[in-house]
């Protein structure tokens, strides 16, 4: 098994086991010179295995008989982008998902989050599945590390699928400390400038290496 479909295999138990998708939903992928390697359409993210379909990122043809997630397009959008990414994850998280739904961004409320995720974008609804979401991923992902889509979920790129990874689970832990601070009175938001003390401190720069490592 190559490394790279142990790293996929690893991480697509993780989403699971970290409740960021059931059953079928969700979906990654990771890039191997000019070509991605993506989950399967219709595989429960943790049944894969040595499942995982191979795409030419610039012409989009499919080797095998499998067919990719049904988030093709927007994967290969992710990786057309920017050549520096080299996981692309998407997941359908719970508390993310409500939040954005309701109008709401997802704020920075405690130091992990503004610290390594340099900047969120935001899509409103538009049908899954179809080349006007690859679209609108297009036009965000360049400068985002982490793009929200209203009633439907998160993408995250990274440059490792580590970085991706991580990158989901802050964006899910913020938006459920927001659901949280909306009970007793509305949350407290860190400042633009309390934000940027943070990404300087070394320690943060230092960890943020490691998982671009």
């Amino acid at each position: 098994m190559s490394q790279i479909i142990a790293e996929l295999n690893k991480y697509a138990k993780r989403l699971v086991d970290s409740g960021l998708v059931v059953g079928a939903g969700g979906n990654l992928s990771m890039r191997e010179g000019d070509y991605m390697y993506i989950s399967p359409s219709g595989f429960d993210l943790q049944e894969i295995e040595d499942n995982w379909v191979k795409v030419h990122i610039e012409t989009g043809e499919v080797e095998g008989d499998l067919r990719p997630s049904s988030e093709v397009l927007m994967h290969l959008e992710c990786f057309r982008k920017n050549e520096e990414t080299t996981a692309v994850l998407h997941a359908h998280p719970t508390y993310s998902v409500g939040v954005s739904s309701a109008g709401k961004d997802i704020p920075p409320l405690f130091p992990d989050f503004p610290a390594m995720v340099k900047k969120v974008g935001y899509i409103d609804y538009v049908i899954p599945t179809t080349h006007v979401l690859a679209d609108a991923v297009a036009e965000l992902i360049e400068e985002h590390d982490v793009i929200v889509m209203r009633n439907h979920g998160v993408l995250t790129a990274g440059k490792t699928i580590k970085e991706a990874f991580f990158f989901m689970q802050l964006t899910e832990e913020s938006a459920k400390v927001f659901t949280i601070s909306t009970i007793f009175g509305g949350p407290r938001i860190l400042t633009d400038e309390e934000c940027e003390d943070l990404r300087n401190l070394s320690a943060e720069k230092y960890r943020s290496k490691l998982l671009q490592e």
